[in-house]
C-alpha cells in the first residue's frame, strides 16, 4: 500500500514553525516526511531557506515516529560528499534510525554561491562519484579516494546507528534512473511518470522504493488557494530541464511572468475537495510509486492542511 507523506518546504517557512508544523504532521498520522534543502527559495514571495541540516537535528529530537528524509540534498558543490555522509550519519543517530539520504545533482539557484555550475553530463558524474563516497563511509569504511572531482583522505565516521541510512537519488530521465538503479537503495522523483520506474527498475532498481512528490493547496476557499498556489508556486510548471539552471529567484519570477492563476488552478490541486486531491495523487499510485509526500502550499497554513488531511485526505488517499 502507498505511503503518504509530509514535506518540509524550507522555502515557505522559518525553521522553528517547520518543526512544530512536522510534530503535528506525525500526531495528524503522516508516515514519513521529507525536507528541501536550499540556499534560496524559488521565489521572493516564499521568503526562507532555512538550514536542512539544522532543522533535521532539531525535527529529529522533537518527534518520535515519523520518518526523516532529505529531499534532495546536492552532494557535489555546496557541501562535499564525504561532509554529507557524516550529516547522514549523525541525523541516523539523533533520530533512533528514521533518516534516509535523498541525494541529487542540485540547481543552479543554490549551488551557485560556492562556484560555477557545470552542465548535465558533468553533474551527473559528479553525483556517481559522490555516492561512491558517500556509501562506504556510511558503511563504517576508512576510505581515501583519488578521483576526477573530489578528493578524500583517510576519512571515517565514529557516530554511526547500527541502521545504516539509506540513499535515495533524484531522477528525472535515462541517466539519473541508471545511476539511481545501480547506486542508491531508493528512487526519488517529482513527476509520475511510468517510465521513470521502469527505467529505474530495469537498471537494478526493482523491488525498491520510490518516492514521489506533490504540491498541493488546502483551503476552504478555492479561490484563495488558488492566488496563493500561484504566488508561490507558479514556477513549478517550469519543468526540471528549466528549474535546475535558473540562477536565483528574480530568474524564476521572469520566467513565470504569463503564468496565470487560471494555469496554475488546473495544474495542481487547489481548496478542499478531497476528490480533486485523491486524482492528483492517482498518477503516481499508477505509475508504482511506492510512497508520495505532499507540499502544502503556503507556510501560514500548515496547521488547517493538517487537520484536514487528518480528517478528509488521508483516509481516502488511502482507499487507493
Amino acid at each position: 500500500m502507498t505511503q503518504f507523506g509530509y514535506t518540509m518546504m524550507c522555502e515557505q517557512s522559518p525553521p522553528d514553525r517547520l518543526v512544530s508544523d512536522l510534530q503535528l504532521a506525525e500526531a495528524a498520522g503522516f508516515d514519513f516526511s521529507v525536507i528541501s534543502d536550499h540556499y534560496f527559495p524559488w521565489l521572493e514571495e516564499q521568503g526562507h531557506s532555512g538550514y536542512a541540516w539544522a532543522i533535521l537535528g532539531a525535527a529529529a529530537h522533537a518527534t518520535d515516529r515519523i520518518g526523516l528524509m532529505t529531499y534532495v540534498t546536492c552532494p557535489i558543490l555546496r557541501y562535499h560528499p564525504a561532509v554529507v555522509a557524516q550529516k547522514a550519519s549523525t541525523v541516523q543517530v539523533l533520530s533512533g534510525g528514521r533518516f534516509r539520504l535523498g541525494l541529487g545533482a542540485g540547481e543552479n539557484l543554490n549551488e551557485h554561491v560556492v562556484g560555477r555550475w557545470p552542465q548535465v553530463g558533468e553533474r551527473h558524474e559528479m553525483l556517481a562519484e559522490a555516492v561512491d563516497i558517500i556509501a562506504p563511509l556510511l558503511d563504517g569504511e576508512h576510505i581515501s579516494h583519488r578521483g576526477r572531482h573530489f578528493q578524500v583522505e583517510s576519512a571515517h565516521l565514529y557516530d554511526r546507528h547500527e541502521v545504516r541510512p539509506p540513499i535515495g537519488i533524484a531522477v528525472s530521465g535515462e541517466e539519473s534512473c541508471s545511476i539511481a538503479g545501480r547506486k542508491a537503495e531508493i528512487m526519488v522523483a517529482t513527476e509520475p511518470k511510468p517510465e521513470l520506474v521502469e527505467m529505474f527498475e530495469e537498471a537494478g532498481g526493482r523491488g525498491k522504493p520510490k518516492v514521489g512528490q506533490l504540491a498541493v493547496c488546502f483551503d476552504r476557499d478555492r479561490d484563495a488557494a488558488v492566488r496563493r498556489a500561484h504566488e508561490q508556486f507558479r514556477w513549478f510548471g517550469l519543468g526540471w530541464g528549466v528549474n535546475t539552471d535558473l540562477p536565483g529567484p528574480s530568474s524564476f519570477a521572469a520566467a513565470t511572468a504569463s503564468v496565470t492563476p487560471e494555469e496554475v488552478g488546473e495544474q495542481l490541486a487547489c481548496g478542499d475537495d478531497v476528490e480533486e486531491f485523491v486524482e492528483k495523487l492517482r498518477p503516481f499510485v499508477d505509475a508504482g510509486f511506492t510512497e508520495v509526500a505532499l507540499v502544502q502550499i503556503g507556510g501560514e497554513q500548515q496547521e488547517p492542511f493538517i487537520r484536514w488531511a487528518e480528517s478528509d485526505l488521508l483516509p481516502a488517499v488511502r482507499a487507493l
